[in-house]
């Protein structure tokens, strides 16, 4: 099933669930509010994220929200309690404010940040907050070897048009847009130093995200030698060390915005 135009497999993106969990939990922890009423999580995807808001705050409404039918089946699957919905982000208008909304690694889908970011800030409460965090590595040797590889051969065509340009911008930007709703804002950014094991790790990284996109457009005739290609720009971009690990450097941008009380 599709998300944001994407087909995602959760089966895939849990595949590394440890260390795509961990930034979530980074976030939540700057998060300041101390029982917030109504919760929402924008693209949980399966839950992992929504499990720690859960846990944090047990007796918060949580919405889990996301466009992809298959990721909220597995959230529904895990037993979080959360009211677990499809719908899509960018045409997502709540009814009433929520103390706290969270995104984790979904923003980065959708276009149009400049009216995004505010929006989503206009529906928080007073007192409340806006938590994001966001990949910020499209500029990183997997990125580049993927658009590489995309270009070139007879998949070419196909692909054309498909992978975008950065779709995140610095954090001054994200400043901007949300300083003048905001009685303080928390801003940082960690690149964390992925230690992954096996065959061809970094592609199997990128399988459950960067990658989604280029794989809905991909014949199956054309695949295997598009991973072939892939792989090989990325193992030179990321060698094994003599240990048997690959390390995969991976940046990801917070932000924190609190509402005026």
């Amino acid at each position: 099933m599709t998300r944001d135009g994407v087909t995602w497999q959760p089966e895939c993106y849990l595949q590394f669930d440890a260390e795509r969990t961990r930034p979530a939990a980074d976030l939540l922890a700057r998060v300041p509010l101390a029982a917030p009423g109504r919760v929402a999580d924008l693209g949980c995807g399966p839950g992992n994220a929504t499990a720690l808001l859960r846990a944090r705050w047990p007796e918060a409404e949580i919405l889990g929200l996301d466009s992809s039918p298959d990721m909220i089946d597995k959230a529904r699957a895990g037993g979080v309690e959360a009211d677990w919905q499809v719908a899509d982000i960018a045409a997502w208008r709540p009814e009433r404010p929520y103390e706290l909304i969270y995104s984790n690694a979904t923003l980065h889908w959708l276009p149009d940040h400049q009216a995004l970011f505010p929006r989503l800030l206009s529906t928080v409460a007073t007192g409340g907050c806006l938590a994001v965090q966001m990949p910020g590595n499209f500029d990183a040797p997997s990125h580049r070897s993927l658009a590489a590889t995309a270009a070139e051969g007879p998949w070419a065509a196909s692909l054309d048009g498909v992978l975008r340009e950065s779709p995140v911008a610095p954090l001054e930007v994200y400043y901007d847009l949300l300083a003048a709703g905001s009685a303080r804002l928390d801003m940082w950014q960690t690149t964390y130093m992925q230690l992954l094991d096996g065959e061809d790790p970094v592609y199997a990284w990128m399988s459950g995200t960067a990658l989604r996109p280029v794989l809905d457009k991909l014949s199956e005739d054309h695949l295997p030698a598009f991973k072939a290609a892939l792989c090989r720009r990325l193992a030179e971009a990321y060698p094994r060390r003599p240990d048997g690990r690959t390390l995969f450097p991976f940046r990801r941008l917070f932000m924190v915005a609190i509402k005026p009380a």
